[in-house]
């Protein structure tokens, strides 16, 4: 099939057939259009009545007639209805062209052209609506042909255009958009031509005829066909939708600014840093909501005194505030050409001048802003202040914002836009506020913690013992590594007390809960342990008396517990529901881990007792270092449960280690992995002391800060033989004067001839007394280290009290010499009895101070 027409001919739409009646009435051609008109092939009607073949019965009568007339030579022109074959009673309508004709021979017959009237009707409806669509629609219709120029527009498109609807023919996108948008357009055409493919809602930008302001249209293109299929053009649906891109912008400026609030409130305060801080409201802010940015923060407020708000920068404090000292703690730039010092404030000139410098602070430097300069009046009224003459430079657009918190201005954030963004408005002016002031809030709580931060380590530190404590027969090495400055102080102590006997009691301990309430709660408990180590209990009778003390720390004036605490007795709290947080803060506070070992130098025998802390650890030499089966037992502040103690002969040499769990335990290993790379750590325990708790420390990962570390070791040294002098009395008078004899030739062997006197007459009345006083047999035990201790023993419970002698009292006036004479004395309670003792200073050279009258008469 071929046609010289241009594609969309009439005859493309209209189905138009053809027949011819030879003389006898009956069809003699039939056409492929006929064919595919009524539904049958050549071979079915050729040679039959075409009156009978398709006609229905009730019509045929009348079709005859006509059918004889045509054949007569007469021409004729009507609507005739036929049957469609196949179809049951579906009947189609024909508008038949009848044509008298003559054959070769002379004879009369008709030539027939049939039109479909189905799809002439078909066509005057699509005619009536695209003329609707064109002339009656409220969008801009525009049909372009092949070679993409304009074929017909309608009203609505030369409103917005200019001119008559006839007048945009022939034109093109050239003639309506700018070059680029013009060339996206005649892409897109191009591309619905070739293939066929709708695009929908082509957004375009321009400015129509007479008007300043730029347009958003929103356009959706097709293909349209002619009736055999072929491309005849694009047609084009215009939509001006300014007012919804407006809408559209706004809407999405109020997502990003939602969307910054939230960024800000999960990244803004996190470190409880200042600084930090600063730099969180920045990565914040650049490049989401200004293209520069910085921070200043006032000098009083981070070097942490304790300043008035006033001279922060309060309201209604116009002598200092907006012309205080600041400090540049922060500073962002999104601008890669922009040079290291260019941001917010970067104006040179007069604009520099005014603010009374010659460009901005730089990151670290201490400057103020003159009294009546933008940034201080921001920081004086706490309102945001336009910076003028940005425009000058490649910033065109910066907010001087102050920081408020609590009413009390902390600070300054300047942010500034570039040239190419849009400048502030109202609403961006509202958002600034919202960020400074969350950030403000978070540096206020920054600049709180850092004070109370500052003040718990103070207590903390001054709570430990200084440098490495000396103890008879140890070797004692200690180390305390607080958490990172995000880290709350913690509750962590541990301490070296020496006791009667050059004993010595080790204390490991850790309060549960962190800041300055823990700290103090440490300082408590360490004070009670070593009140309760002063009176020379057993391990186990110290941990329960110290539970008692923990427990009465977690409850309003240090009484009993409610039974809101687990404690029996003592009054209610007024309203459990109104106080429920604060009995949880309280319960979790006051909760607290000890470890409490006293170690015997002349047995190097060392008794354990622990609260719910971990094991201590002992590597004896040539043997790999193991944790000490101790029964963890509850916690301190608990309370119910007994303590446990188990006692442990160590080796001489060996290595004793206690410590809290920042050692051993953090978020990256669990605290099995953690004990073990402990022990291993502690394989070569003959190294120095020092050494090895160096090498614990860098061995392990102590640097997480998660939580403070307290490592306390001890090599054990036990006392020399010959550095004991031990013997057993008998109960009767002649061993005051044996026990005199053996102190004076066991000080003549040590050569401590200077202490031989007071010696003896303190040996001769505590062994009197014990023959007055006391039970069962005596023992009297003379041991040198750094000092010489004298103990007397015997199985009488009482417990010696110094009194004061009556004028005519021949006696009573021994224990008094024994205070006067001695550096300390004291007694206690024994498993079996009792132990006396006192302890003189070993001779330095010097003469022995004599007792003054003073000291003499006081006894009498």
């Amino acid at each position: 099939m071929w046609q010289s027409s241009p594609p969309g001919s009439i005859y493309d739409y209209i189905r138009i057939a053809s027949f011819s009646i030879g003389p006898d009435g009956l069809i003699e051609q039939w056409s492929r259009r006929a064919a595919g008109l009524f539904g049958m092939a050549s071979d079915e009607v050729v040679g039959k009545d075409p009156v009978e073949a398709f006609m229905p019965a009730e019509l045929r009568p009348d079709a005859h007639r006509r059918v004889g007339e045509i054949l007569d030579g007469k021409e004729w022109t009507g609507l005739v209805p036929f049957r469609i074959p196949g179809e049951n009673a579906v009947r189609g309508l024909a508008e038949i062209y009848v044509m008298p004709s003559e054959t070769e021979t002379g004879e009369r017959a008709a030539l027939c052209i049939v039109v479909d009237v189905r799809a002439l009707r078909r066509i005057e409806t699509d005619l009536a609506a695209s003329q609707a669509i064109f002339g009656q629609s409220p969008f801009g219709f525009v049909l372009f042909g092949t070679d993409f120029t304009v074929v017909r527009a309608n009203k609505r498109f030369a409103t917005v255009f200019g001119g008559e609807a006839d007048d945009h023919r022939g034109r093109t996108v050239e003639d309506y958009l700018t070059r680029p948008e013009a060339d996206r357009l005649a892409g897109t055409l191009r591309r619905v031509l070739e293939t066929g493919d709708a695009v929908t809602d082509l957004q375009l930008v321009g400015t129509p005829p007479g008007s300043t302001g730029r347009r958003h249209w929103s356009m959706n293109l097709y293909r349209v066909h002619s009736g055999s299929g072929r491309p005849v053009g694009i047609a084009g649906l215009a939509t001006d939708v300014t007012q919804r891109h407006i809408a559209a912008r706004e809407a999405a400026s109020a997502r990003r600014n939602l969307a910054l609030l939230n960024e800000a409130s999960a990244r803004i305060g996190n470190s409880l840093d200042l600084e930090t801080t600063a730099r969180e409201l920045l990565d914040v802010a650049v490049p989401g909501f200004c293209d520069l940015a910085s921070v200043d923060l006032y000098q009083g407020l981070l070097t942490g005194e304790e300043a008035s708000p006033g001279s922060w920068g309060g309201r209604g404090h116009e002598s200092g505030a907006g012309s205080a000292e600041l400090r540049r703690v922060a500073h962002a730039s999104a601008v890669s050409d922009a040079l290291p010092g260019v941001i917010p404030g970067a104006r040179t000139g007069e604009a520099a001048e005014a603010d009374g410098g010659t460009g901005p602070p730089a990151l670290g430097s201490v400057h103020r802003y003159p009294f009546h300069s933008p940034c201080a009046v921001a920081l004086r009224t706490g309102r945001v202040e336009d910076v003028p003459g940005a425009e000058r430079g490649f910033v065109h657009s910066t907010l001087a914002v102050p920081m408020v918190a609590h009413d009390v201005v902390v600070g300054l954030v300047q942010f500034s836009r570039t040239k190419g963004s849009e400048p502030f408005g109202e609403r961006d002016r509202a958002l600034a506020t919202e960020l400074a002031a969350r950030a403000a809030v978070c540096i206020d709580n920054a600049r709180l913690y850092r004070r109370e931060h500052e003040r718990a380590l103070i207590l903390q530190r001054s709570l430990l013992p200084p440098g490495d404590p000396e103890a008879a027969g140890l070797d004692i090495a200690c180390r305390y590594l607080p958490g990172n400055t995000a880290t709350e102080v913690g509750g962590d102590w541990f301490d070296v007390i020496e006791l009667p006997g050059h004993r010595t009691a080790l204390v490991v301990g850790d309060v549960m809960g962190r800041g300055l309430r823990a700290a103090v709660a440490m300082g408590e408990l360490r004070t009670a342990v070593r009140t309760l180590a002063l009176l020379d209990l057993e391990p186990a009778e110290v941990l329960s008396a110290l539970d008692e003390v923990a427990r009465g720390l977690g409850t309003p004036g240090g009484g009993e517990r409610s039974d809101g605490f687990g404690g029996g007795g003592g009054a209610q709290w007024p309203s459990r529901a109104a106080h429920k947080s604060r009995e949880a803060d309280l319960s979790e506070v006051y909760l607290a881990t000890c470890v409490y070992a006293v170690y015997d130098p002349v047995t190097r025998r060392c008794t354990f007792a622990n609260a719910g802390h971990l094991p201590p650890v002992v590597a004896e030499p040539g043997e790999a270092a193991a944790l000490l089966d101790v029964p963890p037992g509850m916690p301190l502040g608990v309370g119910g449960e007994p303590f446990e103690e188990v006692e442990v002969e160590l080796k001489e040499g060996s290595l004793l280690a206690l410590y809290t769990d920042g050692l051993v335990e953090s978020r990256d290993h669990p605290l099995d992995e953690g004990l073990d790379a402990f022990r291993q750590a502690l394989a070569e325990p003959s190294q120095p002391l020092e050494e090895v708790c160096d090498h614990v420390l860098t061995t392990l990962d102590t640097r997480h800060g998660e939580d403070d570390i307290a490592l306390l070791m001890a090599r054990i040294q036990g006392l020399a033989p010959n550095a004991v002098g031990d013997w057993r009395l008998p109960r009767e008078l002649r061993s005051v004067s044996r026990a005199r004899e053996l102190a004076r030739v066991q000080l003549t062997a040590w050569g401590l001839d200077e202490l031989v006197d007071t010696t003896e007459l303190l040996v001769s009345e505590l062994v009197t007394n014990a023959l007055r006083y006391g039970e069962g047999e005596i023992r009297l035990r003379l041991l040198r280290d750094r000092t010489l201790v004298c103990e007397v023993w015997d199985a009488g419970l009482v417990q010696p009290r110094r009194r004061r002698a009556r004028d005519t009292d021949e006696g009573g006036r021994g224990l008094q010499l024994v205070g006067l004479l001695s550096a300390a004395w004291g007694s206690r309670r024994t498993p079996r009895g009792k132990t006396v003792w006192f302890e003189l200073a070993l001779p330095d050279g010097e003469p022995a101070a004599e007792l003054s009258v003073e000291q003499l008469l006081s006894m009498y």
